[in-house]
């Protein structure tokens, strides 16, 4: 077991990057209003967060269930002193449809040290129905502020206090071979396995690909694939499964700007194909958002810089006789970063999702559509935020129920200027 580990150097400027963000909405929080430059009644908030026991700063998108109800996490409030913030260890909340509107619940509220804190990423309804996840800190203490965990989260029966949610911590990171820092989600295979990445750790430092598998004595973790120190590596996102069972992934670094990842499956473990390495020119560069699998087998994506104005592409790759033919699909115009998160796919083929703005330069992000016309993809921003009541900096999926109303997250502003979660209206 190694010793103390300095954070790694895009972690800390990941944190300032927000950081500085969330201090600039304060500043300018006075001077904004409500939303603009959406039609009357198309956007509107469904939960503003306080930063109390609801949580705050959800960086993280949503999920649904079969009816409609909504779950996701936010960074911080709740409970616990966590640093550097110290005002709660991020939360793990759900959004019940009802007849008079949405009803907020904090499922559960994380306390730092062993039972983890700071979740970054969405969480994943497990076949049971407990909800799944992991936090990017607390857990063993070897990294500052905790090496991260992999948790699940069972709903109660009921909907008040007297029958709370529980907590369980699958795994805990331990700062070394095993990885740590997760950032992404975890996702099941037919036989109940789990499966997600880590930033930081592994055998060669830039991350790695793990696999929790259930045994009588608790989960055991299995390292599927270490990137390796001279990249590609530092993946964010999580991973999915392909048609013919194979992993595939982004990491945001190694070479110019960040590649894609295949792992195979063989008789002696998993076997790594690197199926494009990023430019940063017209293909986009530093690609944090996960992969989505069109229908017809195609993997979507997008970056979250590069392209032809610098500020991020949607990309596609189809299996050839050659291997992989990549197409940029779309380049953003200067608005500011674009997206963080997994696009989404509706049955039309048509994609959804967010920018994340640059609060600097005065961009807030953006909820997005684009439609595939005889002239190519056409760009539908759907809400144009303002960093004001209505949110900003979203780095949220979006997630699209069975009316067509669409649901996301906005990691800052609202009226306690930690973050909301919103309904745009088709």
């Amino acid at each position: 077991m190694m010793g103390r580990i300095k954070p790694p150097s895009s972690l800390l400027i990941f944190h300032s990057r927000l950081m500085a963000v969330l201090v600039l909405t304060v500043l300018l929080m006075p001077v904004l209003g409500a939303a603009q430059g959406s039609p009357s009644g198309t956007y509107r908030v469904i939960h503003d967060f306080t930063g109390g026991r609801d949580g705050g700063l959800p960086y993280a998108g949503l999920i649904s269930d079969q009816r409609g109800n909504l779950y996701g996490t936010a960074f911080l409030g709740g409970r616990g002193a966590c640093p550097p913030q110290n005002i709660g260890c991020g939360t793990v909340y759900r959004l019940k449809r009802s007849a008079s509107g949405w009803n907020f619940q904090t499922l559960y509220a994380f306390q730092g040290g062993n039972d983890g804190a700071g979740p970054y990423a969405p969480v994943t309804i497990g076949p049971n129905g407990s909800l799944y996840g992991t936090t990017n800190q607390g857990g063993d203490p070897a990294c500052p502020s905790g090496c991260g965990v992999v948790f699940e989260v069972k709903p109660a029966a009921c909907a008040t206090h007297l029958c709370p949610s529980t907590e369980a911590v699958l795994y805990r990171f331990q700062g070394n071979n095993d990885g740590f820092y997760p950032f992404s989600n975890v996702i099941f295979d037919k036989a109940g396995n789990l499966y997600g990445t880590t930033e930081q750790g592994g055998s060669q430092g830039p991350g790695t690909v793990f696999e929790l598998t259930l045994s009588k004595q608790g989960w055991k973790e299995h390292i599927l694939y270490n990137f390796p120190s001279q990249g590609p590596g530092n993946p964010y996102s999580g991973v999915i499964f392909g048609r013919t069972g194979d992993l595939y992934g982004t990491v945001s670094s190694g070479g110019c700007c960040g590649a894609i990842y295949q792992l195979s499956r063989s008789d002696n473990g998993w076997t790594e194909n690197t199926i494009h390495k990023f430019q940063g020119k017209t293909d986009g560069g530093i690609p944090t958002a996960a992969l989505t699998l069109s229908k017809s087998g195609d993997l979507i994506g997008a970056t979250g810089s590069g392209g032809a104005n610098g500020e991020g592409t949607v990309y596609s790759l189809r299996r050839s006789k050659n291997g992989w033919a990549f197409t940029t699909l779309y380049t953003f115009p200067n608005e500011g970063t674009g997206p963080w998160a997994q696009l989404t796919m509706d049955a039309s083929g048509n994609l959804y999702g967010t920018t994340q703005g640059d609060a600097v330069f005065g961009t807030w992000g953006t909820v997005f559509k684009l439609t595939h016309t005889s002239r190519g993809w056409k760009e539908t921003v759907l809400h144009r935020f303002t960093g004001g009541n209505d949110g900003g900096i979203p780095l949220s999926n979006i997630v699209i129920d069975a009316y067509g109303n669409l649901y996301g997250t906005a990691s800052v502003g609202g009226t306690s200027n930690v973050g909301v979660v919103f309904e745009i209206k088709p």
